[in-house]
């Protein structure tokens, strides 16, 4: 088999669960960073018979595919702002629309003369190690899944960021002092999801961990907490992604609780996606 025939087949097997265009991508996307066969190099290539263990490889990918699993968690890593990042299925698989949460917080931030930022809920530790690389920001972060830590502690060392990580519930982990001249900075992608609506996912998202998608009161829940709580702390500002059809309920809640300037900012679909706030 070519490797030309391999990427035809492949698409054409992906596009069994996939849109044509998706199927397309994803079958790219396998043998470029899958198995490191570049666009140019299939193109001058592509008649070349594709050694046993690289079909053998793509096979057992495509076996594990059908039934459901992200291929993030299949080849290991996902891209985010142009940088590797490790997942697994002790994490949550970032999603490109976090790419607002951090243009926001580096805008409120920096506006705001913030003097320190924490990320609230890492994971794999996306929103903490990205501001760590691109602001002069001292970054913490918190997650509760001693698993996920290990995995966002593992990405910022690949990544050299320099992250200060804690274990524990939203901002519980952090000493007074963290807020204590009012120029902490908290961003967060906590989960949104409403249980009730997990019979309604998409297949992929049951080989994500529950704890990072799901949350009490519609999932409002913790989303409300750390409006409350980092307001009671003392930061500075507040950048939180959120669900489709939330922003209205949580910017109210947000200005019951003393932030101003409260916004949301809608997706490149139009849907609610981060809140932005700060305090008086």
């Amino acid at each position: 088999m070519s490797w030309f025939l391999l990427r035809q087949r492949l698409t054409a097997d992906l596009a069994a669960f996939l849109d044509g265009d998706e199927a397309r991508a994803e079958a790219s996307l396998w043998l470029e960073e899958g198995l490191g066969k570049s666009r140019a190099w299939i193109a001058s290539h592509g008649t070349e018979a594709v050694p046993f263990a690289d079909r053998a490889k793509v096979a057992a990918w495509f076996k594990r595919r059908e039934t459901g699993e992200p291929w993030q968690h299949i080849l290991g890593w996902t891209p985010f702002r142009d940088r590797r990042f490790r997942v697994s299925r002790d994490t949550l698989i970032p999603r490109p629309e976090s790419e607002l949460a951090v243009d926001e917080a580096l805008a409120l931030g920096r506006r705001l003369e913030a003097a320190r930022v924490v990320d609230i809920g890492t994971g794999s530790g996306i929103l903490a190690i990205t501001l760590a690389l691109e602001s002069s920001w001292p970054v913490s972060a918190v997650e509760l899944s001693p698993a996920a830590l290990q995995i966002a502690r593992a990405n910022a060392e690949a990544l050299k960021a320099s992250v200060s990580f804690h274990e524990g519930s939203l901002l519980d982990p952090l000493p007074a002092t963290f807020f204590g001249d009012g120029r902490a900075l908290v961003i967060a992608n906590l989960p949104y999801v409403d249980p009730a609506d997990g019979p309604d996912l998409q297949r992929e998202l049951a080989f994500e961990p529950e704890m990072a998608l799901f949350a009490p009161g519609h999932g409002l829940d913790l989303n409300k907490a750390l409006i409350r709580d980092a307001r009671l702390r003392g930061a500075c500002g507040i950048v939180l992604e959120l669900g489709a059809g939330q922003g209205m309920e949580l910017a109210a809640f947000a200005g019951e609780n003393d932030w101003q300037a409260v916004r949301i900012v809608k997706d490149w679909h139009g849907h609610d996606r981060v809140l932005v706030a700060e305090a008086p």
